[in-house]
Order: C-alpha cells, then sequence, then structure tokens
C-alpha cells in the first residue's frame, strides 16, 4: 500500500514539473515559464533568507565604483553543498528535464537577494566563458515577493514583462543569452524581499 501511495505522490509531482508554456523569442531564443513550480518555496525562502553569507559586491560603472543593488552569493554545486537540501533536488529535478536538450547538466547555484524595490539588476545577458559554445541555458527560481523580469532584444525592439511569483521558475535557452537582455527594473511600489536562485551550466556566469 506504502508503494503505491509513493509511486502516486512521484506520478503526480511528475505531472506538474511537465506542464509548462515555452515562448519562442525569435533568433533560436526561447523562454519556458513553469508557473509554481516547486511546493517548497516558503520553506526554501526562508532558510536562504537567514541561512547564506550573503554579500554585498562593488562594481565599477563608467567613471566611479558603486555598490551592487542587491546581496549575492555563489555555489559550484560540483564541488560543495549548496545551503539548502531543496536546491539539490531541484538541480535534479532541471537536469532530468533538461539535461537532454542541454547537452550537460546544470553545476552551479547563483543566489540574489533583491531587500525591497530598491535592489535591482540592470540590462545584462549571462556571461559564456572561455571554449563555450553560444546556445546555454540558464534557470531562475524565485522566491518571495513578487518582482517583474524584463527582457529585451539586444540591440533595440519590444521588451517583455513577465511577474515572476513565490516559487514560479522561468528558464532562458537556445541563444538568449546572446541575442536578448534581461533585468530586474527597480520599483517605486511597496515590495518584500525576493530570492532568485540562478542555476547555470559549468562556465556560464
Amino acid at each position: 500500500m506504502c508503494d503505491n501511495l509513493v509511486d502516486v505522490a512521484v506520478a503526480v509531482q511528475d505531472s506538474l514539473f511537465e506542464h509548462h508554456e515555452r515562448r519562442a523569442l525569435g533568433g533560436g531564443a526561447w523562454i519556458d515559464v513553469r508557473s509554481g513550480w516547486t511546493d517548497e518555496a516558503d520553506a526554501l525562502f526562508a532558510a536562504l533568507r537567514t541561512g547564506v553569507p550573503w554579500r554585498a559586491e562593488r562594481r565599477r560603472m563608467y567613471d566611479r565604483v558603486l555598490d551592487v543593488p542587491r546581496l549575492v552569493g555563489f555555489y559550484d554545486l560540483a564541488v560543495e553543498d549548496p545551503p539548502h537540501p531543496a536546491l539539490a533536488r531541484l538541480r535534479r529535478r532541471l537536469n532530468d528535464i533538461y539535461a537532454g536538450e542541454l547537452g550537460e547538466p546544470f553545476t552551479t547555484a547563483g543566489l540574489c537577494l533583491y531587500r525591497d524595490g530598491d535592489d535591482s539588476v540592470a540590462w545584462h545577458g549571462d556571461t559564456l566563458g572561455r571554449g563555450r559554445t553560444e546556445d546555454t541555458m540558464v534557470a531562475i527560481l524565485s522566491l518571495g515577493a513578487t518582482r517583474t523580469f524584463a527582457l529585451r532584444p539586444r540591440g533595440g525592439g519590444a521588451s517583455l514583462r513577465l511577474p515572476q511569483r513565490h516559487g514560479d521558475l522561468l528558464v532562458m535557452g537556445g541563444s538568449c543569452q546572446r541575442t536578448w537582455e534581461h533585468a530586474v527594473p527597480k520599483t517605486s511600489a511597496r515590495t518584500g524581499p525576493r530570492i532568485s536562485v540562478q542555476f547555470r551550466p559549468r562556465g556560464v556566469r
């Protein structure tokens, strides 16, 4: 009886992960949107907010060195444990879904803590390391307050503004890092903290 219950639970869980929307952006770029992707979002947000040794960064912008408007963390999951065991489980699920299409596993987890609406990330595409092909995937799990995730074509064009809610997953694939840019804009609306977890293959930052 116990085995049957386990089998049913696994089947239900798998069906949740199979439901998604893929949106072609043109030029070989695409995004997958998986709403409510994990049922561990509440516990994971609370644990990461207090358990990650968040650090502030400074970055040169033009002629000044400025504080990066968010806190960050990084884990190489090939050589170290994640800050919460749920991240290991979610990475395995991502690899089950995407590793065949990607051609390699997700191996790192970058974390960002957006403390309020003043925290943000500017327009950019993730950096591809030496020896990498141009097409890759980045999977972003959103925890906490809803924030806008914006995308726009490199060189100009209409932008997309997607609300990323607690527990949502967004995957950027194909040529997305090369032909599109993404950002989390500041907002004047009162908003609570948000944590994003970016799963990437080796050599992508």
